[in-house]
């Protein structure tokens, strides 16, 4: 295809802020109260009720749940923590801040989910948990998770930054596991600029949680600024800052009344995306399982190296000639220094993910992304793919 006329701009992402969202912020602002507070109360209930838990405990990013979700399971020093290798930075940091031990796991290079065989095959006898992290939005196959689990008495703490609103076999993402940590980073489903949410279903899990998310202080000291409140408050474990502010939970109260309008925007333009490049010579697209709602986080294609003449890098860069913003999730942790470094990976570590890393390209994928706009990116890496054909 020819390429004529100034190239679109068209971004990786783009946050979609209503006027409630807005007006809810300037409500909070002008009530004084703009740390934990009622609306962080609100977003709570309102998530819990969404996803079918019992407790959700609002934190200030992903990476504290994740955290405060290992440390309620006493996980620390000499433990080992099973982690997807196609994952970001945080799904396995916060298992070095506790002291314990992240054994890095291969992904199944059709989902690029977690490798069940190679999950199977680094389970020892300090193993403890399993973190699933959900890719791009897709389940990972949580029953074979949750029964292999159940068989080594292992806890699961699902990483479910990517899937939000997201289903396995009918249930909601967030009413499977001990615990579910989602995110809602300027670029996810819903979003509150910074921000994430923990569930369960287990009220001493849920109580911990809350608790360490506030610097380990009584549960009293959470009402200690209400009209019932008191100035006392215990110290009653070493915990965090992790709590998130109401100005933040006010975005989230609208943003989760228009989930699954975004959810639609999302999923209309993956099916788009799909229809065009299934049978593209050049790239792949990812498997779509069975019995699973995606949430489309991210769009993900695989090129086909050996049908270039350029390499992934080349080819993101003509995209973004193009006028169309791309990224690439994620350089796995295996290939990263800390992780030769200190726990002696290398590339041949985990095959599957050190190959198909050289040929993804995340595209631009967001509520209101047009028809018109995905045909156009499409056009693009079909032109680019033709132009360098091997």
């Amino acid at each position: 295809m020819e390429k004529t006329g100034t190239p679109q701009q068209i971004p990786f992402f783009r946050a979609d802020i209503g006027s409630e969202e807005i007006e809810s912020v300037i409500e909070t602002l002008k009530s004084g109260w703009l740390t934990s507070g009622p609306k962080v109360k609100q977003f709570e209930s309102d998530f819990s009720d969404f996803v079918g838990a019992k407790y959700a405990i609002a934190v200030n990013s992903a990476t504290a749940g994740l955290h405060l979700a290992l440390e309620a399971h006493q996980i620390g020093p000499g433990d080992e923590v099973l982690v997807p290798t196609i994952t970001f930075a945080a799904t396995a940091e916060v298992v070095i801040h506790l002291g314990a031990t992240p054994i890095l796991v291969d992904c199944d290079p059709a989902t690029f989910n977690i490798c069940l065989d190679d999950m199977k095959r680094k389970v020892t006898s300090n193993t403890r948990a399993i973190m699933p992290v959900h890719y791009a939005g897709q389940p990972c196959p949580m029953d074979e998770i949750s029964s292999f689990a159940k068989d080594k008495n292992l806890v699961v703490i699902e990483d479910s930054a990517h899937a939000f609103p997201a289903s396995y076999k009918g249930r909601t993402i967030g009413s499977l596991s001990p615990a579910t940590c989602f995110s809602f980073y300027a670029n996810k489903t819903i979003t509150t600029g910074e921000g994430g949410m923990i569930t369960t279903d287990d009220e001493t899990l849920a109580n911990r949680m809350r608790q360490m998310s506030l610097h380990g202080l009584s549960r009293s000291a959470w009402n200690r600024f209400g009209a019932k409140g008191s100035w006392y408050y215990e110290i009653e474990a070493p915990g965090y800052k992790y709590n998130l502010s109401d100005v933040a939970a006010a975005i989230g109260i609208g943003q989760l009344k228009r989930a699954q309008e975004f959810l639609d925007g999302r999923q209309a333009a993956a099916l788009r995306y799909r229809a065009a490049f299934e049978d593209s010579p050049w790239l792949e697209v990812l498997d779509l399982t069975p019995n699973v709602e995606h949430s489309w986080h991210l769009f993900v294609i695989k090129l086909k190296l050996d049908k270039l003449t350029i390499d992934r890098s080349d080819f993101i860069v003509q995209l973004n000639e193009a006028g169309i913003g791309t990224s690439v999730h994620y350089t796995p942790l295996h290939l990263h220094p800390l992780y030769r470094s200190r726990y002696g990976y290398t590339p041949e570590s985990m095959p599957n993910a050190t190959s198909v890393f050289e040929r993804i390209i995340s595209l631009p994928i967001f509520a209101s992304i047009t028809s018109e706009q995905v045909d156009y990116v499409v056009a693009e890496v079909n032109r680019i793919a033709a132009e360098n054909a091997a």
